[in-house]
């Protein structure tokens, strides 16, 4: 059996359709995308925007349970680091002791963080993190599609 001319045309009219349609349906793909990652981006900034961040590393001693430390003696590692980049002929042993002063310093500033929660209505709650899990729905959904 053949095909008559008009079935071959028509068959040739749903495949450019076909193919129309999942070309239009790329463009959608990635217009959701996007606008998954635009809301998911304002989200989180309005969920940052929301924390107030503060320190003590300011004060004269820094402490880990019951053990104080001046802050001066945390920048010592950092110090006898640089001192020995110059005076010691092989220099990997200065930047060991000045990487582990640098993380130490860095530790210490971590440690003595505080992040508090600002007080916000519960409308702008509710935005903050609907917006976020809806663009994470909208940006997981995209990536992880099977077609």
């Amino acid at each position: 059996m053949s095909k008559s001319k008009n079935d071959k045309e028509l068959d040739k009219m749903y495949k450019e359709l076909i193919d129309t349609k999942n070309r239009e349906n790329e463009g959608n793909r990635l217009l959701r995308f996007f606008i998954g990652l635009l809301m998911l981006g304002g989200g989180l900034f309005m969920i940052f925007q929301n924390i107030n961040v503060s320190s003590n590393w300011g004060g004269y001693f820094f402490h880990i349970g019951s053990f104080h430390l001046a802050n001066g003696m945390i920048m010592l590692p950092a110090i006898i680091g640089i001192a020995m980049l110059f005076l010691m002929r092989r220099k990997i042993y200065g930047w060991v002791v000045l990487s582990i002063g640098v993380v130490i310093i860095l530790l210490s500033v971590l440690l003595t963080t505080h992040l508090q929660w600002r007080t916000t209505s519960a409308y702008v709650f509710i935005i903050m993190f609907g917006m976020t899990a809806a663009g994470a729905g909208l940006v997981l959904r995209e990536l992880f599609r099977k077609d």
